[in-house]
């Protein structure tokens, strides 16, 4: 074809670069962590433009960013949230209060990390983390979104550093 354009690839690399290219969260936000993940969000950031966009319903969503301290009335509640995600489903724990209770994790009404409650893929540290930190967390999320497609396995939270 003189002068054409011809692509040639397989429908496995098709669907792996779709899935790690529309992410679509749903927010669990708790605390001020909230607020720096609205900012994320927002224009002056736009992770829209990784094609992640924010889904009110968790059954259309692949996503779970929990910000914030998660009391031990609340654990449940995340736990339904996360168990009415459709697969594969991924885990963001943004915050020091998210990933091990933060300056409340003394208190008897505390879970010790959101990691008690559901399985976590990528931890942002930070009291509250920037919204580059976030970004540069989500994109670390989108790594494992692909490793995942090519490998069927999940990397640990640990690999991801």
């Amino acid at each position: 074809m003189p002068g054409g354009w011809i692509v040639t690839t397989t429908t496995e690399k098709i669907f792996n670069w779709a899935r790690k290219s529309s992410i679509w969260p749903v927010t669990f936000g708790l605390a001020c962590c909230a607020i720096e993940m609205m900012a994320t969000f927002a224009s002056r950031f736009d992770v829209e433009r990784f094609g992640m966009v924010p889904w009110a319903s968790p059954r259309h969503s692949d996503l779970m960013i929990v910000s914030g301290t998660v009391t031990i009335k609340m654990a449940p509640m995340l736990k339904r949230i996360y168990d009415q995600m459709p697969d594969p489903k991924w885990v963001v724990s943004m915050g020091s209060c998210a990933n091990s209770g933060g300056p409340f994790r003394h208190g008897y009404h505390v879970v010790k990390g959101v990691d008690r409650v559901v399985p976590v893929d990528v931890y942002v540290p930070g009291c509250p983390p920037t919204p580059d930190s976030l970004m540069y967390g989500l994109l670390k999320l989108q790594d494992q979104v692909a490793e995942f497609q090519k490998s069927g396995t999940r990397p640990t939270a640990s690999d991801s550093k």
